[in-house]
């Protein structure tokens, strides 16, 4: 059965949340693509709330480069859209309570949010016939439909704690300069 055009712009819409999900992390591990690296990426997270930074940098920059791969090849697709929904409501959660405002060109969390939600939508559209899911694993791709849309709910419940977590830790921030 040849690939439909929903396939192909499927295909066409994981390879491009890949490549800024490639790109985000690397801009943290490596400096790459205008990035700060992570000692300096570190002291931002760190203002974000998220400690300790060096630690944090890491967890979140393999948790968007596994995403990454996975949804470029659309292989172990709900672990991809659950990583990349979950670090990117942090992120987006981070930015907006450190700035005050939703809005990226405040300084707040609209993108990642924005590609929080992108993902979603992958995933309860699914992964498309043109992945190695749907080549390799035919009968566990074709219970995707039921796994994809749990993988989204997972990323937001899974995001619950950290967002919590850097709430407190800015909240307590803001008491301690205060004082």
């Amino acid at each position: 059965m040849e690939p439909s055009t929903m396939d192909w712009g499927i295909a066409g819409m994981r390879v491009i949340i890949a490549l800024i999900l490639f790109a985000h992390s690397t801009q943290k591990l490596c400096g790459w693509f205008s990035g700060s690296g992570p000692a300096a990426t570190a002291g931002l997270f760190e203002k974000l709330g998220q400690r300790p930074g060096h630690v944090m940098v890491r967890v979140a920059s393999v948790f968007e480069l596994i995403a990454a791969v996975s949804l470029l090849f659309g292989v172990l697709t709900p672990i991809g859209i659950g990583l990349a929904v979950a670090t990117m409501i942090v992120a987006g959660a981070a930015l907006s309570a450190v700035s005050g405002t939703f809005w990226n060109a405040l300084g707040g969390g609209e993108y990642p949010f924005f590609i929080a939600a992108i993902v979603a939508m992958l995933g309860i559209t699914g992964q498309g016939a043109l992945s190695l899911d749907t080549v390799l694993m035919p009968s566990i791709a074709a219970l995707y439909p039921i796994i994809l849309p749990i993988a989204v709910v997972v990323g937001i419940l899974g995001a619950i704690p950290m967002v919590m977590r850097t709430r407190r830790a800015i909240r307590d921030a803001a008491a301690s300069t205060q004082s």
